[in-house]
């Protein structure tokens, strides 16, 4: 399905790690800087935009160029974010995977860094969860591709990068919510209708086998008067169970 005119194309991964009480898994958050364009100070799914690289490397990959690139680009920006390794073999070690961030971080291609290092991308570690691709006048419009992933087992400690992002902790997606109903923090209605629907598995495989049994479509949210109140709606049997919100009060951006 191509992309409205204008959106930009971006990607980001649900991390999950088992929870230490042996309860529901915890899921990785960033909190972005105040100063950015876009969900200034939001709670987000580590993230960004498709680059000319990613889409470079994607092409000598072959396939789906546009699938391929988001999935390079949810690589490379979990590793210049937060510094983990995900959906790369083998496993490198820390200090591979410093070398590895500061590299991105001054502009190399992630396929330079892999080539340097002797790794090797395994795309098909990431689970296809949801596709969003907001139409609204306000914000900038990005069409993100979601993906699952699990955090390595020998993974470092993930650490945030003082640029774009100033906060990272690990949660599960039942206390993401709830700080955000009590207003300890903020996110954008993407991330809370994603919250909600991931918020109802007790596993990692439920989330993925969830996945997996419903369609990834484009999700366009939209406005409509329900008894006398404005709401934004989605789509129903995308496996959302939350498709309409009071649009006053909702964070779009």
């Amino acid at each position: 399905m191509s992309k409205a005119p204008g959106a930009i194309p971006a990607a980001t991964v649900v991390i999950f790690r088992d929870a230490a009480d042996g309860g529901a898994p915890e899921l990785l958050m960033v909190e972005r800087a105040a100063a950015m364009a876009f969900a200034a100070g939001a709670v987000v799914f580590p993230g960004g935009r498709v680059d000319d690289a990613d889409r470079a490397l994607a092409v000598r990959l072959g396939g789906d160029v546009d699938e391929t690139a988001a999935r390079i680009a949810a690589i490379r920006e979990t590793i210049e974010e937060v510094g983990l390794a995900i959906a790369i073999e083998p496993e490198p070690s820390a200090a591979t995977l410093a070398t590895m961030r500061a590299a991105l971080h001054a502009g190399a291609p992630l396929g330079t860094v892999l080539n340097e290092t002797g790794l090797r991308l395994k795309l098909d570690a990431l689970v296809p969860f949801a596709r969003w691709r907001p139409e609204h006048r306000t914000t900038r419009i990005y069409d993100t591709r979601f993906y699952l992933a699990r955090l390595p087992a020998g993974a470092p400690a993930a650490t945030v990068d003082q640029t774009e992002n100033v906060r990272l902790f690990w949660a599960t997606a039942a206390q993401v919510l709830a700080e955000c109903a009590a207003g300890r923090a903020s996110a954008i209605f993407p991330t809370l209708r994603n919250l909600e629907r991931l918020a109802r598995f007790a596993t990692v495989d439920e989330a993925e086998a969830d996945a997996l049994a419903h369609p990834i479509e484009v999700v366009t949210p939209w406005s409509q008067m329900r008894e006398g109140v404005e709401h934004l709606c989605i789509p129903e049997g995308l496996g959302y169970p939350v498709t309409a919100a009071p649009l006053a009060g909702i964070r779009r951006g």
